[in-house]
């Protein structure tokens, strides 16, 4: 089992990081808020988890060893995979996710793509006593404002389109939040599109 990767920082998007092992590149699965923490950096180190299956081989990294529990706990709930889990872990912080869940705010929840009222209830039911043991830290989840706004544009486009969704309504989701805050942040920009698409 592979407890964490630490190297140099390859190649980041939104949705994968190629960490370099001593010359072994390990492409690592992350959600937005481990990005927004290893943004800019060289040297990283990510928590790992390991997704073997019959027909796929996958690592799943995090920033934080709270968000890789948050992560195998949310798997655990029946109909809630490794990308749906990534879904709400780039929705939310560690610590915004431990509030939804404790407060039972399925609202929240549902307001994630892909999360309709039934999921958001047993994610709730299925780990409000069990969160509530884990040590959870607010993580830092903002991102360095980019210098021109188209390539804030074509950065949050892509990595909508990397989460599975469509490039054309992606598009025009960012191009709204932008013209409404010129100043968003890319991570910022993608958590409010994954609430509106």
């Amino acid at each position: 089992m592979i407890e964490y990767v630490r190297g140099t920082l390859e190649e980041l998007t939104p949705a994968m990081a190629v960490i370099d092992c001593q010359g072994v590149g390990y492409g690592l699965n992350i959600s937005l808020g481990t990005f927004s923490a290893i943004q800019g950096k060289q040297e990283v180190k990510l928590f790992v988890y390991e997704v073997i299956r019959e027909d796929a081989y996958q690592l799943w990294g995090f920033a934080t060893r709270s968000e890789r529990e948050l992560f195998l706990q949310l798997t655990s709930v029946s109909g809630i995979g490794a990308a749906m889990a990534r879904m709400i872990l780039s929705a939310f912080s560690p610590s915004e996710l431990v509030e939804v869940i404790s407060s039972g705010n399925d609202r929240a929840l549902k307001s994630v793509k892909g999360i309709g009222p039934k999921a958001a209830q047993r994610v709730i039911v299925d780990l409000r006593d069990k969160i509530l043991g884990l040590d959870i830290t607010p993580t830092n989840t903002s991102a360095p404002a980019t210098a021109l706004n188209q390539e804030t544009q074509q950065e949050a486009v892509a990595a909508l389109t990397m989460l599975g969704f469509s490039p054309a309504p992606s598009a025009k989701v960012v191009t709204k939040l932008l013209s409404e805050d010129p100043d968003m942040a890319v991570e910022q920009i993608i958590k409010q599109a994954l609430k509106m698409l």
